[in-house]
């Protein structure tokens, strides 16, 4: 199989890169250059967001079998890429989000949900649900529905995250000492390891797959118990995970999600929408999820690699809880 991806030296995207090496497939990546390639892919340069930023790619002579692209702003980038390419790739795979549903979509909800108006391929940058969605209908609008394979992508952890959810807990948990560990400690997770999300796109190539899929992890794969449990082993052990009611934590005026990451509180929008999609699509077309054990330990082997700080994307809210309002809240509950 010979793939061509659109980013590929980050996170998501560069998970894609190394799983199809690992294959021995033949690999292009159109990056900007501002993080080297995984070593055996070939690269092209370029930056999709100038004027004439894909010339690159409009002078190679290559075909691809799959394009996967992992484009999160303006529609019309992804617009621009895939019309120069369906004549060039057999298939557009496009990663896009859960966030294009329709605000608070149900628990259980399928790839049938209503998603967000008002998205266009032609779009610049509007907001993340809908720059998701129009980018989802530039892919379609390029390649067709038969060729084009939506991947509407849920909680992504695992190494390389570039967004700071795992690696604040794994740094966290490191420090020692009471932790504020958001309740209750059965709240049932879903989220899918990069790498898991890679192989099941690869497959999802090599089926001739199309249409749209949630890419998560089935419900209740994991309990944010057995999260920060992992994420206290792999560091040592000094963590002292002191769990906290949800309504203390509210009272508090703490945010879910971002200065607790990946929680939410139970019984919520949040949680309906974060962690309770209908994935038996993705499960019957091949996604496999790997133990949470194993995500958290790879995690902080590669944190620990780099120094102990990730990489943060620029266009993401920084994530965390400051130690002061920590120690607070610790403190109002007794701890």
């Amino acid at each position: 199989m010979r793939l061509l991806v659109l980013g590929g030296t980050e996170f998501a995207g560069r998970a894609v890169v190394e799983a199809a090496l690992g294959r021995g497939w033949e690999v292009t990546v159109f990056h900007r250059g501002r993080h080297a390639a995984p070593q055996g892919a070939r690269a092209l340069l370029g930056d999709r967001t100038a004027v004439d930023g894909l010339a690159a790619l409009d002078e190679d002579p290559g075909r691809w079998d799959v394009v996967v692209d992992t484009w999160s702003s303006a529609p019309r980038a992804v617009r621009d890429a895939a019309r120069l390419l369906r004549d060039r790739a057999g298939r557009y795979v496009y990663v896009s989000s859960c966030s294009v549903y329709t605000w608070a979509p149900p628990a259980g909800y399928g790839e049938d949900a209503p998603v967000v108006e008002g998205a266009s391929p032609d779009a610049g940058v509007t907001d993340y649900a809908r720059d998701k969605r129009g980018g989802e209908l530039a892919a379609v609008d390029a390649f067709g529905a038969d060729r084009s394979v939506l991947v509407r992508a849920g909680l992504l952890l695992g190494p390389y995250e570039n967004v700071g959810r795992l690696p604040w807990w794994l740094n966290r948990a490191a420090r020692g000492g009471p932790v504020l560990a958001p309740g209750p400690r059965d709240l049932p997770l879903q989220y899918v390891d990069a790498r898991d999300l890679a192989e099941w796109i690869l497959g999802a190539a090599e089926q001739e797959l199309s249409g749209p899929y949630n890419l998560i992890s089935p419900q209740g794969h994991t309990t944010m118990g057995e999260l920060l449990e992992a994420c206290a082993r792999v560091t040592g052990g000094s963590a002292e995970l002191r769990w906290t009611e949800p309504e203390v934590i509210l009272d508090a005026g703490v945010e879910p999600w971002t200065q607790l990451p990946v929680w939410v509180p139970p019984h919520s929008d949040l949680h309906d929408a974060l962690h309770s999609a209908d994935v038996s699509r993705a499960v019957a077309t091949g996604l496999r999820c790997r133990p949470v054990g194993e995500t958290v330990a790879d995690t902080w082997a590669w944190l620990r690699d780099i120094g102990g700080t990730a990489p943060q994307r620029p266009d993401r809210t920084v994530k965390g809880l400051d130690p002061e309002v920590e120690a607070k809240v610790l403190a109002a509950r007794g701890v």
